[in-house]
């Protein structure tokens, strides 16, 4: 979502100041009505990572978004689309309801539905669309272990308690910082429209707000829970991926963290 231009607050997305001179890359590049797609993100890193690595530079890639990470880094296809069968299904998400069609993703690939909320239509639309197109399990498309480049990955490991404290504490300074604002101006720019935009955390919860579907209060703590979601599936995704190190994030720990992290950095690498 920080690729998106004025979607700062609720990404935490730092500021120029912040970055210290450290060339961030792959940042408000996109307006909020442009619809993401995870080829497409995986054409723009790859651009990226492949233009500093022949500088003889070490490109560092900071995110949570499992399937972004794996198709930056990982040797992932994507099956094409189909117009005909996505606007059917398009059309069903509107009348239905993402419930109903995530009930039938269930049923044909319950491992993708566990991934999948199933608020997300979006998502749930393009696994239905694959299974439809393929055959197969969308599931099945998914990438195996198997990285492109050499990686170190380097995963942070906060207990649920403390980690569900560090949400709440976040959201709250999301909303003393403006977040509110911030959608109202994007709202003006064309973010409700935005099919991939109005979606992230804090954003459509504010624009439900605005909408008058709920109260400001009742928003934020939705903020909350959604985040703690996203958080618990986040981590449940990488746990399955046997190259991640985890380094202990918790508060005790985090003076120790910069050091630990530079001691696998320094490891030789292998493929």
């Amino acid at each position: 979502m920080q690729l998106y231009r004025g979607m700062d607050i609720g990404t935490a997305k730092l500021t120029p100041e912040e970055r210290g001179g450290v060339p961030h890359h792959l940042l408000d590049i996109w307006d909020v009505t442009v619809t993401a797609s995870v080829a497409e993100y995986q054409r723009l890193a790859r651009e990226r990572i492949d233009a500093l690595l022949a500088e003889g530079r070490w490109p560092i890639l900071v995110g949570g978004s499992g399937l972004y990470v794996r198709g930056a880094v990982d040797n992932l296809e994507f099956p094409g689309t189909d117009p005909d069968v996505r606007a059917r299904l398009e059309e069903e998400l509107t009348l239905r309801g993402p419930g109903a069609l995530h009930a039938r993703l269930a049923a044909a690939d319950p491992e993708a539905a566990r991934a999948i909320l199933p608020s997300n239509g979006r998502r749930v639309v393009r696994a239905l669309e694959v299974i439809e197109i393929t055959g197969r399990p969308f599931t099945a498309n998914l990438p195996g272990h198997d990285s492109v480049y050499d990686t170190l990955q380097i995963g942070v490991d906060v207990a649920r308690p403390e980690l569900d404290e560090r949400i709440a504490r976040r959201v709250d300074r999301m909303w003393a910082a403006g977040l509110v604002d911030e959608v109202r101006a994007l709202e003006a720019q064309g973010l409700r429209e935005g099919r991939t935009a109005s979606r992230a955390l804090g954003y459509q919860q504010v624009l439900a707000a605005l909408a008058g579907e709920c109260t400001l209060e009742d928003a934020r703590a939705e903020t909350v829970r959604a985040t703690k979601r996203f958080a618990r599936r986040q981590d449940s995704w990488f746990r399955r991926d046997p190259r991640v190190h985890w380094l202990s994030g918790a508060a005790v720990d985090l003076t120790e963290l910069p050091q630990l992290a530079l001691s696998l950095v320094e490891r030789p690498v292998t493929a």
